[in-house]
């Protein structure tokens, strides 16, 4: 019997889930959850085989959700839910240690074989996604030589926006960059976006690793 966690502040969504999954005979869902709190606080109580967690919920997102739970219960396996497919939430969610990755139109027999999938050891990620990650993994294969920004350009960076950097290259989300830096979300995509600009990069994942192959972090400390 798998034992399930539902995670949605939905209430529609956490119903519907439980129903279809507890009306199985391999499946038995053991604590429904509003927010990221309340999962930690399920969690301790019955430790799940799996968790449905979705991304986006107050208090407590599924990613910083996702890091805490499996720092002290590495063998529950989690599937993030969204209907974002945000590269953000992407890479950190597998980051700090998610099994799976879908997006929330998929059909309740696709979940079942989810939740089976990573309840075996196998990780289960959405082709739309699969084929992102995968294209982010072959860029930082294929970075062997380092990626070249004018000095000129480089000059025009702000202090906050090196420090916005900095915490790119640590591969911190933009939630995590804001609590860090005292900044809203909002302010710190504004940023990221003038940062993208001045450097002309296509996107976040070339000013990544821009970023550790300079090692931005050093130059901020000197």
């Amino acid at each position: 019997m798998i034992k399930v966690l539902i995670a949605d502040d939905q209430e529609l969504i956490r119903q519907s889930l439980q129903i279809v999954l507890n009306s199985r005979q391999d499946m038995t869902v053991t604590d429904v959850a509003a927010d990221g709190q309340e999962v930690i606080r399920c969690v301790r109580k019955n430790v799940p085989d799996v968790i449905l967690m979705d991304v986006r919920m107050p208090k407590m997102d599924g990613v910083q959700c996702t890091k805490i739970i499996k720092e002290s219960y590495p063998q529950i396996k989690i599937i993030i839910l969204t209907t974002f497919d945000d590269d953000e939430y992407v890479y950190n969610a597998l980051k700090y240690g998610a099994s799976g990755y879908m997006l929330k139109g998929v059909s309740m027999d696709e979940l079942v074989g989810a939740i089976t999938t990573v309840y075996n050891g196998w990780a289960m990620i959405n082709p739309d996604i699969a084929a992102k990650v995968l294209r982010f993994f072959s860029q930082m294969a294929q970075a062997d030589d380092t990626i070249s920004v004018r000095e000129k350009n480089m000059d025009e960076l702000t202090r906050t926006e090196w420090k916005i950097i900095a915490q790119v290259e640590k591969g911190a989300s933009n939630k995590e960059i804001a609590k860090t830096l005292n900044l809203s979300e909002g302010t710190v995509r504004n940023y990221l976006s003038t940062i993208l600009n001045k450097l002309d990069f296509r996107d976040r994942t070339q000013l990544a690793i821009w970023a550790v192959q300079t090692n931005v972090r050093k130059r901020i400390e000197t």
